[in-house]
């Protein structure tokens, strides 16, 4: 018998909630995105997040603890080796991240596979360097515009990202040269996590603008997750925003695209009003996008703010048998030095309307409670080789 029809996994990315133990190890000291989002804010009005509890799992300057908070909440470590996106989300659905994927951030891309790229594509590479998205564009986009080049970058993250303007290079021709960058990336020697088209508009310094047409080439995950094996037992796995990119389509039902994280709240709200049956998988990327990698926590805290009325909708929204669980897939502190991810904890927030109990579940030392949690419901056994326990008896 299954206790919840739908579940919502709702991932606020990069809402990171203090270093883990390990944090050091990953150049990471003395983080805590949402605690330092707090202490840069006079005033930081999310109510809907203070019931759920999340001020008892993170203090926070303006938000008090709840007394009786709605539902179930705690932290979740991360067991994988990792802090970036693909990691934290393969691990939720209950994959173990061994082996870092590999960054380019101090030396760029290697000539051989800068060579490679060239000759395939037909244009000349610029920059091959680290760079914020914003940043890079005042630097080259005039020059993309003018002589018909093509600007590759990284980050921190596991990346190789490659802008193109909509109306000059267009999106055809830049998806063509995504899917020969993401070939050669297959190699061993230079495989990264995801190839990003950055596509977007202007056409001089100060008024370029990335669009809603980024498209995220990346690795299928290395083995079954959580949302394989509820695909095959004939339940829907809706996913709203990056999810589809993120798990490259395995085990996705229905795949929907967001151009903000209101919108993807808007669109989570609207598949709630909805008849389907088994779980809503929901990632929010502009907290990340926009705030964290731009060292912007004012900005961050109004994402913030504006997702807690969306959540406000979509609490009213939920049935009975509905399991709400919000989550983040790693860090990404506004105040830190750097633009990189930050190895932090994360918080899980558990909300249904038939739950009689409340309040704190302690700690986990994966995020994959969340994956075995939902396949544990819908009465599927999670696929051979993935990790996570399921606190399913838990939420009472």
């Amino acid at each position: 018998m299954e206790k919840y029809q739908r579940i919502f996994v709702v991932v606020v990315d990069s809402m990171g909630i203090g270093a883990m133990p390990d944090s050091e190890t990953f150049g990471d000291i003395g983080v805590n995105t949402l605690g330092h989002i707090s202490e840069s804010m006079e005033s930081f009005d999310i109510p809907n997040l203070q019931k759920l509890g999340l001020a008892n799992l993170c203090p926070l300057k303006q938000v008090e603890a709840a007394t009786k908070p709605l539902g179930y909440h705690a932290v979740l470590k991360e067991k994988s080796m990792g802090k970036d996106t693909m990691t934290g989300h393969w691990e939720m659905m209950g994959l173990e991240v061994t082996k870092p994927f590999q960054t380019f951030t101090d030396t760029g891309f290697p000539p051989e596979l800068i060579r490679e790229l060239e000759e395939r594509t037909g244009r000349k590479v610029i920059g091959n360097k680290s760079a914020s998205g914003t940043e890079i564009l005042d630097e080259l986009a005039e020059e993309e515009i003018a002589e018909g080049h093509m600007i590759v970058y990284t980050s921190a993250d596991s990346v190789l990202q490659i802008c193109g303007n909509e109306e000059t290079f267009g999106l055809d021709e830049l998806y063509r040269c995504c899917e020969i960058a993401r070939e050669l990336t297959m190699r061993d020697e230079w495989k990264v996590g995801r190839v990003i088209a950055r596509p977007y508009v202007g056409k001089k310094k100060g008024e370029f603008v990335r669009t809603s047409n980024r498209h995220d080439y990346a690795l299928k995950p290395f083995g079954k997750t959580a949302l394989n094996v509820l695909k095959e037992q004939g339940f829907d796995v809706i996913s709203i925003g990056k999810i589809n990119d993120i798990f490259v389509g395995e085990g996705i039902t229905k795949a929907l695209k967001s151009v903000s994280s209101v919108h993807g709240m808007e669109q989570t709200i609207e598949v709630a009003g909805e008849d389907f049956h088994g779980l809503c998988f929901v990632n929010l990327v502009d907290f990340d996008a926009l705030w964290g990698h731009r060292r912007d926590p004012i900005g961050y805290a109004h994402e913030i703010e504006k997702f807690d009325v969306k959540l406000g909708a979509l609490l009213e929204k939920l049935r009975k048998d509905d399991l709400l669980i919000i989550t983040a897939d790693h860090g990404n502190d506004p105040t830190y030095t750097g633009t990189d991810h930050t190895r932090e904890k994360v918080p899980f927030l558990a909300y249904s309307k038939s739950m009689e109990g409340s309040g704190n579940l302690g700690a986990a030392d994966t995020f994959a409670v969340i994956g075995a949690t939902v396949a544990d419901n819908f009465g599927v056994a999670m696929p051979k080789d993935t990790i996570g326990v399921s606190w399913l008896d838990r939420l009472k």
